[in-house]
């Protein structure tokens, strides 16, 4: 099963980081009310004077950047696309979907697929960097395949 791109949603890694999260979600949200009856409501905090930028969903403060996390900033897009899918796929854990990654940085895009529909598109897909992945907050690749 090859990957229908039409349903993919683009998210861009970079605009996430620059306190895009809370925008792509709402982009995000009438897909996911497919699947989760009752979504959380998320909202972000950001501190220009202390550069800092966190997003608090479901009682939790996920920090994308701030200056008591060393390096942080130059790890901003990963972080910011392992927090926005963690988010998501939270809400989904008790369905039969996940919301995958595709690609990566400026052409991250994000799909609903089942754990089956996921595996068949990497039968497909001769590339590894091409396949469908969970993000985690792993540093460099955030669960990419390469």
């Amino acid at each position: 099963m090859a990957i229908d791109y039409d349903n993919a949603h683009h998210l861009d890694a970079e605009n996430l980081a620059e306190q895009g999260i809370a925008k792509a979600y709402n982009d995000v949200l009438p897909e996911l009310r497919q699947y989760v009856k009752n979504p959380i409501a998320i909202h972000q905090s950001v501190d220009a004077y202390a550069t800092r930028y966190a997003v608090h969903a479901a009682g939790q403060e996920l920090v994308i950047y701030g200056p008591d996390i060393p390096g942080s900033e130059d790890k901003s897009w990963g972080t910011a696309t392992y927090v926005f899918f963690k988010i998501i796929n939270d809400q989904l854990a008790s369905s039969d979907v996940r919301f995958y990654a595709l690609n990566g940085g400026n052409d991250l895009f994000g799909i609903f697929l089942t754990p089956s529909q996921a595996e068949d598109a990497k039968r497909s897909l001769p590339t590894r960097a091409d396949w469908p992945y969970l993000p985690d907050a792993e540093w460099p690749w955030y669960g990419q395949y390469h």
